[in-house]
């Protein structure tokens, strides 16, 4: 928890939580625990103020309301923008990462070559939308670790759950505190935290499934069910557009990569959709595919099909079950 009186020695130079006063290398992912409105903000203008002086690239990534204070306080600079969305606010994890890594790019080739981002991150109203936000914290310790980046994230404990804050403690690799910035001693590596996640049953998995197919024969065949259930059931057809293109990718991964016979399952009820792709295979290992394509920005090589579902259903869980690999997605229906 942050003390009463840090953000003035951070004025004067002592404490950086942006990774001390050597410039960091590599990513830097803090946490500082606040409590209230005027820590949050004083610890944000310490961390804003220290990445201007150094000439890194800041970006604000929080309230909008907040966002404005900072800027009314350090006055418009080119090197002083907005984004909430790295934040997840009006986007999902792949979309986030590649803004942070297109900020990266605009960083070096405005000569600052260091980002330095301001979070604060959105986590939903329930576990499945907390567990997509502790993937995210988690997963890009390891997708940008050699990214020239400092991100401080601040997590408020009287806004936020304490199970989100506790898990904070875990997917960042330091943290502020009122004596300065430390190794965080509950962090766990992304090959441990995301594997060892826990991925409780969809409540609506518990309710007989609208649909049901086994041993489907062809991708052909289970592409087409597939979208004649959601024509069904997602009444908007941009929104079910996007859902079933990332089915369809989930699909051909089962068919092209799994072991068959491949299966599906979909749940709908009230204003939730629940899908699931099941093979007999060992499924994916890598604990953050999904969040960027398998083969970088060459989409023509393929590898798309876990990240599409990121980017387009509310949550993805990779499930790894004694009798095969399973892809669970689920999503508001409209």
């Amino acid at each position: 928890m942050i003390g009463d009186h840090p953000p003035r020695s951070l004025r004067r130079g002592q404490v950086d939580p942006g990774g001390g006063r050597r410039r960091a290398r590599g990513h830097v992912h803090a946490l500082a625990v606040v409590d209230g409105p005027d820590q949050y903000l004083s610890t944000a203008a310490a961390f804003v103020e220290e990445g201007l002086r150094a000439g890194d690239m800041v970006v604000l990534s929080c309230e909008a309301e907040t966002a404005e204070r900072l800027c009314l306080e350090f006055g418009p600079r080119d090197t002083l923008v907005s984004e909430p969305r790295i934040s997840l606010r009006g986007a999902r994890a792949p979309d986030a990462l590649g803004l942070t890594r297109r900020l990266l790019e605009r960083a070096t080739a405005s000569g600052s070559g260091r980002l330095r981002i301001l979070g604060t991150p959105v986590f939903g109203a329930d576990q499945v939308g907390w567990r997509e936000g502790h993937r995210y914290e988690s997963a890009v310790n390891a997708l940008l670790i050699d990214a020239p980046l400092s991100a401080l994230c601040v997590y408020d404990a009287r806004l936020m759950a304490p199970a989100v804050v506790a898990s904070a403690w875990e997917t960042h690799p330091r943290v502020f505190t009122g004596d300065g910035m430390a190794d965080s001693p509950q962090y766990l590596p992304p090959s441990r935290y995301l594997a060892e996640l826990p991925v409780p049953r969809e409540p609506l998995e518990d309710g007989a499934p609208v649909y049901v197919a086994d041993a489907v024969p062809t991708l052909a065949d289970l592409r087409h069910q597939l979208g004649a259930v959601l024509a069904r059931w997602v009444p908007d057809p941009d929104h079910r557009e996007d859902l079933h293109l990332a089915v369809s990718e989930i699909a051909a991964n089962a068919f092209r990569h799994g072991t068959r016979p491949v299966s599906a399952r979909v749940w709908a009820q009230h204003d939730r959709i629940v899908c699931t792709i099941s093979d007999r295979g060992p499924g994916v290992a890598d604990v953050v595919a999904g969040f960027q394509p398998a083969h970088g920005n060459d989409l023509s090589r393929g590898g798309m099909g876990l990240w599409l579902a990121r980017k387009l259903w509310d949550s993805v869980d990779l499930l790894r079950r004694p009798d095969g690999f399973t892809v669970r997605m689920s999503s508001p229906r409209y």
